[in-house]
């Protein structure tokens, strides 16, 4: 992640970059302006974001637009459009900047033969979907989450901006049953837990596009596939608490950022943290 260049001396004005390696390159971008204005350009991929703070206006698909306090924000492909504050402490935003492989893989999540999606809209109220990137966007600056876990909540979004949204609105389709592919991807993870393997990668494996992979695995197994890894590594370290490891080494081994990482998580699923549990087998 890295501070663009603002080319403005003013210190109310920030924006950072971060970029993704999912789905051909993401980009994502928190930014605050007041006195930016964009000249008249267009994107190769889709842009689609939620305005926290303030209000941008903008001339998109020859209409002068407003997307203000949380409202949703967007363009699609070669569609050229400008941008400038349309109040007076100008407007903070969280954007995302995507390839069209990643939107048409989000789009066949939801309906197998579905084709890039058009949306005339370029600014969108749902309070729902906005609350969704935000957390999205916020969940994916984190260095600590898992790969897995950041692909998935990518791709649900997409998918459920595609299905809400989009000018021709693809139907959910039932995933059916994958008992080979899951079986298989549940071996893998069982196998691999210690490493930061995506869900790029996972798929993969098991002969399965991402998201088709994560509906099949929750419908049998009744978990996504990031919440099975987090379980199987909370059962690892369980058992190495038997032994005499360090923390620090636990946690590298079972696939954590850190201790405090490791820490967290194990107490989300056992109630006590790695420390705590020890303890608790020392004394019996």
């Amino acid at each position: 992640m890295h501070d663009a260049d603002m080319g403005h001396p003013s210190s109310t004005e920030h924006s950072t970059i971060q970029a993704l390696p999912f789905f051909g390159g993401v980009e994502m971008l928190r930014a605050r302006y007041v006195t930016q204005r964009f000249s008249r350009h267009f994107h190769e991929g889709y842009a689609v974001g939620y305005i926290e703070q303030g209000a941008m206006r903008f001339r998109y698909m020859g209409e002068s637009m407003v997307a203000s306090k949380g409202q949703i924000n967007l363009v699609i492909p070669g569609e050229s459009h400008d941008g400038h504050t349309a109040e007076e402490n100008g407007w903070t935003y969280r954007m995302f900047y995507l390839p069209p492989e990643a939107i048409l893989e989000a789009a066949r999540a939801v309906s197998p033969k579905a084709s890039l999606p058009h949306f005339r809209m370029g600014v969108i109220e749902d309070r729902q979907l906005a609350d969704c990137i935000c957390q999205t966007h916020t969940l994916l600056e984190q260095d600590n989450i898992a790969s897995i876990e950041k692909e998935t909540r990518l791709l649900w979004l997409l998918a459920h901006w595609i299905s809400r949204h989009a000018d021709q609105r693809p139907h959910w389709h039932n995933p059916g049953n994958e008992h080979k592919a899951v079986n298989r991807a549940r071996d893998f993870i069982q196998s691999e837990y210690g490493h930061d393997t995506s869900l790029t990668e996972l798929a993969q494996q098991v002969g399965l596009s991402p998201f088709h992979l994560v509906r099949v695995f929750q419908k049998q197994m009744g978990v996504t596939p990031h919440d099975y890894l987090t379980q199987v590594r909370a059962e690892r370290v369980r058992e190495r608490l038997m032994g005499k490891d360090r923390l620090a080494d636990i946690a590298a081994d079972c696939g954590f950022s850190d201790q405090a990482h490791m820490s967290r998580s194990f107490k989300r699923h056992t109630g006590v943290t790695p420390g705590r549990y020890r303890k608790i087998l020392q004394n019996s």
